[in-house]
């Protein structure tokens, strides 16, 4: 018996063993595939991660660092909350890959079958949409630093058209994935870029935070892994003759000295057939004593006509934490958004639906940012906590948002941008604002428009405008649009 009774210890040892190695993940047939499909575009030579993850051996001397920032879901760089809008390109890892990354590191990280093994993926060299019709490049190479802090540069690129033209796509193509942290593409039609630059050896300026002028559009971005999106059926942009293109890039050090010289690919179409807008919702008067742990502000507008929303990108700066956006029909339900509550300024993003939502008139859009200003918060540039307000340094805050909408043809376009502007500027002067806090870089005839309105309506010459003063500016305004 007693010899029967060891025999059956080792028969089951054998079939545990067994099991183990039937269910335990391997890199070739678990692992790799979920690494190639959410991290090798940023974790490969020459891209911006600090280390390729396209190998076996690249993956297993990291295995107990993957298993630890996946499942804190540090990476793969993800913000976006599950069930607050459903976004194209999602990289969020399920929890079933999250275990099997757990139980592959804890189980030493084993290789497997070399027959289960995947061929890396490829990626396309040059222009990964085709051959542009028309490429912009920064003039000259920009150097970045080998340590410090990011740095935000604008360049001014002129399209040097002859007649106006309509983009279809945008291709940013980094000069140096190892510095670049992220760009995005603005429009000048008034100039105000080229005085910026106007000093300046390589066409660019410092613009942390913002360009520092009102752009007239917005035609896109790019952030590591980012692939061009394809065209927008009939949403071309259109681009007017004597339009410059304002390349604001994110730089951050590598630890060594660098230098970057990026350029950016444009594909034009046929003029629209759709419209497309941007809503700008923001809060100027951020005022965030020190050590405040949970300064809220909010901002809402409420759209003028049916409109589907295809796009959105929230942004703020360091103290920034947690950030919802919710749409309130007129019917009285409610559809999120979007809600980051881990911000961190170093993964801001721009994100598009995978179905656009579509919102009828009447809807208000609510937006509330939550800002930690005290020491505890790791993301604080300053310590001790100091008192933080609204502006485009470092030292300071923001809390803007960008939406964008689809209307029925190119023609709903400028009355829609009208009626917001009109309500932009309801809300701008409801928080008490006057003409000394209109935002810098606002091109001379429009500040002189505003200096005159004001003069008309303020009838206590206090410089700014009561509720009685607004109701009669806003009664004219209206009476001017019919």
């Amino acid at each position: 018996m007693k010899i029967l009774a060891i025999l059956c210890s080792a028969a089951m040892a054998v079939v545990a063993a067994g099991a183990a190695t039937l269910t335990t993940p391997t890199f070739n047939k678990d692992i790799a595939p979920i690494l190639y499909q959410n991290c090798a575009t940023c974790h490969r030579p020459g891209e911006v991660a600090p280390f390729s993850l396209l190998t076996y051996q690249d993956a297993a001397k990291r295995a107990a660092l993957l298993a630890a920032v996946t499942e804190k879901r540090v990476m793969p760089p993800w913000k976006p909350e599950p069930g607050y809008g459903s976004f194209a390109n999602e990289r969020r890892l399920s929890d079933a890959q999250l275990a099997l990354i757990r139980e592959w590191a804890k189980a030493g990280a084993p290789e497997g079958d070399a027959r289960d093994k995947q061929a890396p993926p490829v990626f396309p060299e040059g222009w990964a949409g085709g051959q542009p019709d028309k490429i912009l490049t920064v003039g000259q190479k920009f150097a970045v630093s080998p340590d410090g802090p990011d740095q935000y540069r604008c360049f001014v690129l002129p399209m040097d058209i002859d007649s106006d033209v309509y983009v279809s796509t945008m291709e940013f193509r980094p000069g140096n994935r190892r510095v670049v942290h992220h760009a995005l593409v603005f429009l000048d039609s008034s100039g105000a870029a080229r005085k910026l630059a106007a000093d300046s050896h390589d066409g660019g300026y410092p613009c942390f935070g913002g360009v520092g002028f009102p752009p007239s559009g917005m035609i896109g971005g790019w952030a590591p892994g980012a692939t061009p999106p394809p065209a927008t059926g009939g949403m071309a942009h259109a681009i007017a003759k004597g339009t410059d293109v304002v390349l604001q890039i994110h730089y951050h050090p590598s630890g060594k000295p660098e230098d970057d010289q990026s350029s950016l690919g444009l594909h034009f179409s046929g003029p629209p057939t759709k419209g497309r807008a941007g809503i700008v919702m923001s809060y100027r008067r951020i005022d965030i004593p020190a050590g405040d742990s949970h300064y809220v502000v909010k901002s809402e507008v409420t759209l003028p006509r049916d409109v589907d929303l295809f796009g959105i990108t929230p942004h703020a700066h360091y103290l920034g934490k947690d950030m919802r956006v919710n749409a309130y029909l007129p019917d009285g339900t409610t559809k999120p958004l979007i809600w980051i509550k881990d911000w961190d300024f170093n993964w801001q993003g721009q994100y598009r639906y995978q179905q656009p939502i579509s919102l009828p008139k009447g809807t208000r859009i609510e937006l509330e940012y939550v800002y930690d200003n005290s020491d505890d918060n790791p993301h604080n540039p300053t310590h001790p906590a100091v008192h933080v307000t609204y502006g485009e340094e470092t030292k300071n805050e923001m809390a803007v948002l960008f939406l964008s909408v689809a209307l029925p043809t190119p023609a709903d376009v400028p009355p829609f941008q009208q009626a917001m502007r009109l309500q932009y500027l309801e809300s701008f002067l409801a928080e008490g604002n006057g003409i000394a806090d209109l935002p810098p870089g606002l091109p001379a005839a429009q500040v002189e428009r505003y200096k005159r309105m004001f003069q008309m309506f303020d009838k206590n010459g206090d410089g700014k405008l009561d509720a009685e003063e607004r109701a009669a500016l806003f009664q004219f305004l209206r009476g001017l649009r019919q």
